[in-house]
């Protein structure tokens, strides 16, 4: 294969600087495809478009799809590196190694912060001056370490304002798990030390403060009170419990984090062992798509990069099982990070590599488990769509199905939900949410064709668009929008900057009866959107209407085309319920504030904007909630005495 910069591209190539930097690439819809960083920009870049191996298949499909090329100047690597982190966690382009999934992994949040601070997981980290632990990805075990840490320290878990005045404390109190400060049975110093020593033992400190909750157990055996000594001695069985699951690996009490992987058909797994105090405290995987053709060290270096971009802790030691060419930079990263020195260090022999191999065995066996199920998954999925299609006798398989489901409360707040499968799978970031504007009171029929109008409508016009485009470069006659068209799968991603709303459905199912059928198929026509296979399904019975059928259509209810078709159509029920919900609390708390005197929709907008909930502005003081835009001290005593 030959490969020759474009005129345009060559263009850019030839003015490129020649200073550190970060790249963007992107494709003919103006979409970032891969995000780089180089210390020489003119000179990394142009080495895309030398001719390059032919087994470097992954560089070679790049190049091929480069249709421009942006650049942004830095004072340095480090901040290129930096940048480079930031965008392609931003992006996600398709070019780049990157984390799968857009889940976020579960932590332990101390909230430090606070005076009385509570414990609790979370799946965001913010820099608000909590202390984070983990990341863990079993959210059990996270539940079970918590469950068992509160027995040895009884941190709050109520919503109270604690003044230690209150006149009695909670059932907590009275069964061990909650020191009361509420009532001033403990004071601040005294809750705070005890929260400071469990967040030692989650660094894994457990030696300190099992030896001092044991001197606490010798002096109450000396002092004769055994109740308390009996206490004591329950939280060192409870944190033993914990320990049985920590190793020691390391007579040195060293704190590192050991990385490896396994790497298959463009899937790595990732294993990471937490050492603490030459203990393995626990072990995590992770996945990372788009590592096709990689070599280790460049899997490796993105890994790190992402990982330790958001990580709650950054361990003085890292251990890998390979150079890598940006373990200098990346060590004066992660020092700035952490605020200590970092050492990326790739153990030969002894027991570093054993630790390493050790994580590597387990990337291993972790990477085939979850290629099975994988596999499993998508076979039972893609079975359910077969037998679906083969219900509805359908020509090509529903790969892409939307559902549409309509909201409200006696005519109020009406909402319209779209949910969206493709092959048996739901995928969420094409879900959308409509606030009906055209209905008023409860008809679910015209809602239903607002939302279907509204959605199609887009579809319609990036349509014509692309016509137009074609009849201007090629002279051809702009037609109307038709499904029926033989080349309808090329045509199924149109350009643009969201996808989703240009995806044609292989299928459009509406939660309803023949009514709801019948006013989607309306709309349909008046769009003239045809080879949508359009079927609603009944709630009561299960029934699946189909257009142009007299009598409904009974799956069995084994049947796993009606378990998918059911999970489609709870998933739009679920979705437009919440989002109900939750603009009906907003216009709860809006009506609320309206009821105040001297708060008008400006007021109110301001205040909901500063402090988001009616809990929130109730605990905030005069001086604060004078501070918001537009509001004055009088008004906001005012607030503050009506609260």
């Amino acid at each position: 294969m030959k490969f020759e910069a474009q005129a345009e591209i060559q263009q850019k190539l030839d003015t490129l600087p020649m200073g550190p930097g970060v790249y963007l690439m992107k494709d003919e819809r103006d979409e970032i495809i891969y995000v780089g960083k180089a210390i020489n920009l003119r000179s990394r870049v142009r080495s895309y478009f030398h001719a390059p191996n032919e087994s470097d298949y992954k560089t070679v499909r790049l190049v091929e799809r480069i249709r421009n090329i942006e650049f942004i100047i830095t004072e340095s690597e480090l901040e290129a590196l930096v940048l480079e982190c930031n965008l392609i966690k931003k992006y996600k382009p398709h070019f780049n190694i990157r984390l799968k999934d857009d889940k976020r992994y579960p932590y332990i949040k101390v909230t430090w912060q606070e005076p009385f601070p509570k414990v609790f997981l979370t799946r965001r980290m913010d820099n608000d001056g909590a202390r984070y632990f983990g990341p863990f990805t079993a959210v059990w075990a996270v539940h079970e370490t918590l469950d068992t840490l509160r027995k040895v320290f009884p941190y709050l878990t109520c919503d109270r304002d604690i003044t230690g005045k209150d006149h009695r404390a909670c059932l907590y109190y009275d069964i061990g798990l909650c020191l009361a400060p509420c009532i001033g049975a403990a004071s601040r110093d005294e809750y705070r030390a005890m929260i400071d020593r469990l967040c030692l033992f989650l660094e894994g400190k457990a030696e300190e403060v099992t030896a001092a909750i044991r001197a606490k157990l010798d002096e109450a055996v000396q002092k004769l009170e055994f109740e308390r000594a009996a206490r004591y001695r329950d939280q060192l069985q409870a944190l033993a419990r914990i320990a049985e699951h920590q190793k020691v690996v390391s007579v040195a009490t060293v704190d590192q984090d050991v990385i490896a992987f396994a790497q298959e058909d463009g899937d790595a797994c990732v294993q990471v062992f937490f050492v603490r105090g030459g203990k393995l405290l626990g072990r995590e995987f992770f996945v990372l798509e788009g590592t096709e053709g990689e070599n280790a060290e460049h899997v490796l270096s993105s890994f790190v990069k992402q990982f330790y971009d958001e990580a709650a802790s950054i361990p003085p030691e890292i251990v890998l099982p390979e150079d890598i060419d940006e373990a200098k930079i990346i060590e004066t990263w992660l020092q700035s990070r952490r605020g200590q020195t970092v050492m990326i260090q790739v153990p030969h022999q002894g027991l570093g590599k054993e630790l390493v191999d050790m994580a590597a065995e387990n990337a291993k066996a972790t990477l085939v488990s979850l290629k099975a199920q994988w596999l499993a998954d998508e076979n039972k999925q893609m079975s359910a769509v077969a037998e679906l299609q083969e219900a509805l006798r359908l020509d090509n398989p529903p790969l892409r199905m939307e559902c549409y489901d309509i909201s409200n409360t006696q005519g109020t707040n009406s909402v319209g939900a779209m949910v969206v499968f493709e092959r048996g799978a739901a995928k969420k970031s094409d879900y959308r949410k409509f606030k009906i504007k055209t209905v008023e009171g409860a008809n679910d029929f015209a809602s239903l064709q607002e939302v279907l109008r509204r959605r199609f409508k887009r579809l319609v016009d990036a349509k014509e668009e692309e016509h137009a485009a074609e009849s201007a470069g090629e002279g051809e006659t702009v037609g109307s929008v038709r499904r029926n068209a033989p080349d309808v799968r090329r045509n199924a991603q149109l350009p643009g900057k969201d996808e989703s709303w240009k995806r044609i459905p292989d299928l459009v199912i509406i939660d309803g009866g023949k009514g709801q059928l019948s006013a989607a198929h309306e709309v349909f026509r008046d769009l003239g959107i045809e080879g949508v296979n359009l079927i609603s399904l009944a709630k009561q019975e299960e029934q699946v209407f189909v257009l142009n059928r007299p009598d409904s259509l009974r799956l069995g209810k084994s049947s796993e085309a009606l378990k998918l078709l059911q999970r489609i159509r709870d998933e739009a029920h679920r979705f437009g319920i919440t989002y109900h919900r939750n603009l009906r609390a907003k216009r709860g708390l809006a009506s609320q504030l309206d009821s105040i005197p001297g708060i008008g929709p400006r007021r109110r907008r301001a205040l909901l904007a500063r402090f988001g909930s009616l809990d929130k502005i109730r605990e905030a003081s005069v001086e604060e909630l004078a501070t918001v835009e537009g509001m004055s001290r009088s008004a906001a005593k005012k607030l503050k005495d009506m609260l």
